[in-house]
């Protein structure tokens, strides 16, 4: 059941779009009936969640309704569905040119990239109907909007009344974690192998947004809060958008919360022990394969949300849509700031700059107070299965926060990488990141080349791939590039993601995910060679 208080917001939004639908006249459109703009989850009872139809059908009609609204689509997924995108604001069309020729701060705003994890994708389309009640019209003027509320269509449309386990609703069933490659799309956005993060990648590149906010829905610890968040992770993040968001938004949007729902936010944690130390609140990985790891790498503001799983269905589709209100409430006051924060961030050359390749979880200076909750057991009425509802008590336990990294080893940046023609594979998946790559003169250059002294393999396949860890040395050498050798420059804006894309040490890059495996024998050198900075 829902508390009085989800309640009376949910009957207070539906009476501001009754209220509102009188606006829609002007712009020579019917008036919508009080149903029209109900999501699945909402005409029935939160018992049911959207299907990729269902989602479509909704933007396509929002997009006839209102002129602010732009139905368009970015890409498709492993079985061809299109993947559905709504801009939203004051632009001709839902072109990237038009939408960069704004001028207005581009907020990205995804649910459902895990199939399974659903309050994204049904607040999404809350907001947008909100939108189209004249709700946040203040928005408009500072602020683009390109939401996308079902990226997983595939893993959506498999669902089953027994994905997810014990989480509490919907009880009609919901989709899978994986794509229908059975990748698991949240790791995917440095190898690329799914049509899917192809898709984003080029989106984020061709729309160029300064902030992204990635919906989710958490799993573990049985903790007291709401909804849990978390900034990019990687320490080689821009120090001005982690200082952005750790310093100000995202206490910010928190208090706000408290105030005005009576919810507990915090950052994403799982209490626990890990490797046999301490009992603590640890985040989960620094690498870029995560969502928001790697916009943050892209130098923009990310953001990731994990609404609590065990709170009611209709719970976590409302954290989820306070939270991104929120959001954009405090990205369209400071919409100078973001844009400022991001351009600094686009405008700094890393060449020279000791950044880390690999990473490991650095612990608090003092504990800090978490709040630990429990949880009811409840039946499935259709299944018979055990599921867990969030019950209304919490308490203070102390531990130490493990929820930043600390590199471990490092490299300086140069000033370029040579890639070899033949490397056609990392050459295609660097484009498709949006690095931007120029012929290499056929000229003597000097280069550093590392010298690779073990190669450790993992035994068994992730994600399709069986990851590599290189150890060795850089040496010095002159070599004259071949035709077809291509450059790429380390003073791009994207220069941070190449470091972390091509560097042979790093944990998350081409090497580690196996692209270069035939290539990488002891006492070989790694094909793609750096040029020096001054």
């Amino acid at each position: 059941m829902a508390t009085w208080k989800t309640e009376a917001a949910t009957l207070c939004r539906l009476s501001a779009y009754t209220a509102a639908a009188a606006l829609f006249t002007a712009c020579d459109a019917p008036p919508p009936s009080d149903d029209t703009f109900l999501t699945r989850a909402e005409r029935t009872e939160y018992r049911e969640t959207s299907s990729y139809a269902d989602v479509v059908d909704f933007l396509q009609r929002a997009a006839a309704t209102s002129p602010s609204v732009h139905y368009t689509t970015y890409g498709y997924t492993n079985e061809g569905r299109a993947l559905p995108l709504a801009v939203v604001g004051d632009v001709d069309d839902p072109s990237p040119a038009s939408v960069r020729g704004s001028g207005k701060t581009v907020v990205y705003l995804q649910g459902n990239i895990h199939g399974g994890e659903v309050c994204g994708k049904e607040a999404l389309q809350m907001l947008l109907r909100d939108l189209l009640a004249g709700r946040h019209r203040e928005w408009r003027e500072s602020m683009v909007l390109l939401i996308a509320p079902i990226y997983n269509a595939d893993g959506n449309e498999r669902v089953t009344l027994t994905n997810r386990g014990r989480q509490h609703g919907p009880i009609g069933g919901m989709g899978q974690r994986p794509n229908a490659q059975g990748l698991d799309l949240n790791r995917d956005h440095m190898k690329l192998d799914s049509p899917e993060a192809r898709s984003v990648a080029r989106l984020l590149g061709e729309y160029n947004p300064q902030v992204a906010v990635d919906l989710h829905t958490t799993n573990g610890t049985r903790h007291a809060y709401h909804l849990t968040y978390s900034p990019p992770l990687h320490p080689n993040t821009p120090a001005g958008i982690d200082g952005f968001l750790r310093g100000a938004l995202l206490p910010h949007v928190t208090g706000e919360i408290r105030d005005k729902h009576g919810w507990e936010y915090y950052y994403y944690g799982n209490a626990g022990a890990r490797g046999g130390g301490e009992r603590g609140w640890y985040t989960f990985d620094h690498r870029p394969r995560f969502n928001n790891n790697y916009i943050g790498l892209r130098n923009r503001i990310a953001i990731l949300s994990e609404a609590y799983s065990y709170a009611t269905f209709e719970e976590r589709v409302l954290s989820t849509l306070y939270f991104v209100e929120e959001i954009l409430d405090y990205v369209h006051e400071h919409a100078d700031e973001v844009r400022q924060v991001v351009a600094e961030a686009d405008a700094a050359s890393v060449v020279g700059d000791s950044l880390a390749l690999r990473a490991a979880p650095e612990r608090s200076a003092a504990p800090v107070d978490i709040l630990m909750g429990a949880v009811v057991e409840k039946t499935h009425p259709l299944t018979g299965r055990p599921l867990l509802l969030r019950a209304d008590t919490q308490y203070v336990e102390p531990m130490y926060e493990y929820g930043t990294f600390a590199p471990t080893l490092r490299e300086r940046v140069p000033r370029a990488y040579l890639i070899p023609a033949g490397l056609v594979e990392i050459l295609t998946r660097l484009a498709a990141h949006g690095i931007a790559l120029e012929p290499a003169a056929a000229t003597p250059v000097d280069v550093e080349a590392f010298r690779i002294d073990s190669v450790r393999t993992a035994e068994r396949p992730f994600q399709g791939r069986n990851e590599q860890s290189l150890f060795g040395r850089y040496e010095r050498t002159q070599v004259t590039p071949a035709p077809g050798d291509m450059r790429a420059r380390a003073d791009q804006p994207l220069g941070r993601l190449l470091f972390s894309l091509v560097e042979p040490q790093s944990d998350d890059g081409f090497a580690n995910w196996g692209f270069l495996a035939d290539r990488l024998g002891v006492g070989e050198l790694y094909p793609i060679l750096r040029v020096p900075g001054a």
